[in-house]
C-alpha cells in the first residue's frame, strides 16, 4: 500500500510540474522575470526528480541475485539521495546565481505582458496545491498518529517524504515569486524580483539539505521502528521463548532483516531446537510481514554476564 501510495503521489506531482514548468518558461520569455526563470528551473528539476523516484522504484523490484543476495530494495534510497543533489544544484544554486545576477543589474518586468507571470503563478499555486493534497492523503495512510516532522524523519519509504518536502517547498517558492514579481510591478524596481529569486534559492538549498540528511541515514542502514521492534520481541518471547539479543536492518522500505539470539533449554534435542526456531520465524513474520529475512541463533541463557558478554548473559552475536 505504501509503495502504491508513493507512486500515485509521484505521478500527480510529475503531471503538475511538467505543466507548470511549461507555463513558467513561457512567462519568463515574455517578461524576462528572474523569479519566473528560477521557478521554471525549479519545476523542471522537480519533474526530473519525480522521474528519478519512479526509476528507483522500478529498479528496486528486481529479484535477488547471487551478486546481490538481499535484493535491490535500497535502490529507492539511492535515487532519493540523487534527488536531493539535483534539487540542491539545479534548483537552489541556479536560483541563487540568478538572484545575484539580477541584484547586479536590476530591471523591471519587461514587455506588455505584465499580467502573465501573475496569472501563471496563481495557476501554479492551484496545481501544486492539488499535488500537495495528494501527497498528504497518501501519507496519512501510513503516518498514523505521528507528527508531520516525525513522519518525514522516520519514514522508511523515501518517496512520500520527498514529495511532501518538494511540494511544500514549491508552494512557498511560488509565494516568494508572487511577492517578488508583484512588488516589482508596483514599484518598477527589479531588486524585488531578485529578492524573490534569492528566497527561492535559499529555500531549495534548505530542503535539499534536509532530504540529503534523511536519505543518507537510510542508505547507511536503519533499524526497524519502535513498534515493529516491540512486535518482534513479543513474537519471540511468546509461547515460552526468551530473547537474548536482537538486531534489525531495513534492506529496503518493505523488507526487513531480523537477526536474533534466542535461549534454548540445555536438554533440548537438535530436532526440538529446529522446530522452535521454525515456529519463532512464523510468529515474527505474522507479527511483522516485512520481516522477510530472518536469522535465529540458539544459545544457552546464563544468569550472570561474564566480562565481554552482553547484558542478557550470552556472548555477543556477530
Amino acid at each position: 500500500m505504501a509503495a502504491n501510495g508513493g507512486t500515485r503521489a509521484i505521478i500527480a506531482a510529475l503531471a503538475a510540474n511538467l505543466a507548470i514548468a511549461f507555463l513558467k518558461f513561457l512567462a519568463y520569455f515574455l517578461t524576462l522575470s528572474s523569479s519566473m526563470l528560477a521557478e521554471a528551473i525549479h519545476s523542471l528539476a522537480d519533474s526530473g526528480n519525480q522521474l528519478l523516484l519512479l526509476v528507483g522504484g522500478k529498479k528496486s523490484e528486481r529479484a535477488a541475485s547471487p551478486e546481490h543476495p538481499f535484493g535491490y530494495g535500497r535502490e529507492r534510497y539511492i535515487y532519493a539521495f540523487i534527488v536531493s543533489i539535483v534539487l540542491f544544484t539545479v534548483g537552489g544554486l541556479f536560483a541563487l546565481f540568478e538572484a545575484w545576477e539580477k541584484f547586479l543589474q536590476p530591471h523591471g518586468i519587461e514587455g506588455g505582458f505584465w499580467w502573465v507571470p501573475l496569472a501563471v503563478l496563481v495557476g501554479a499555486i492551484g496545481a501544486e496545491s492539488y499535488s500537495f493534497r495528494t501527497a498528504i492523503r497518501e501519507s496519512n495512510r501510513t503516518r498514523g498518529t505521528q507528527s508531520w516532522i516525525k513522519f518525514v524523519r522516520s519514514a522508511k519509504q523515501p518517496e512520500l517524504p520527498v514529495i511532501l518536502l518538494e511540494d511544500s517547498g514549491a508552494l512557498l517558492g511560488l509565494l516568494f515569486a508572487l511577492t517578488g514579481v508583484g512588488l516589482t510591478l508596483v514599484t518598477g524596481n527589479g531588486v524585488w524580483d531578485a529578492a524573490g529569486t534569492g528566497m527561492i534559492g535559499l529555500l531549495l538549498v534548505a530542503i535539499a539539505g534536509a532530504l540529503a540528511l534523511e536519505t543518507k541515514s537510510l542508505l547507511v542502514g536503519e533499524s526497524a521502528g519502535k513498534v515493529d521492534l516491540e512486535r518482534i520481541r513479543a513474537a519471540i518471547e511468546s509461547d515460552g521463548g526468551r530473547l537474548i539479543h536482537l538486531k534489525t536492518l531495513h534492506l529496503g522500505p518493505e523488507e526487513l532483516l531480523v537477526a536474533a539470539k534466542i535461549a534454548v533449554s540445555r536438554s533440548a534435542t537438535g530436532e526440538e531446537i529446529a522446530r522452535a526456531i521454525d515456529a519463532c520465524e512464523e510468529r515474527i513474520r505474522a507479527a511483522v510481514p516485512i520481516a522477510r529475512v530472518i536469522y535465529l541463533e540458539p544459545d544457552l541463557h546464563r544468569e550472570a554476564a561474564a566480562p565481554g558478554q552482553d547484558p542478557a548473559g550470552a556472548a555477543p552475536g556477530p
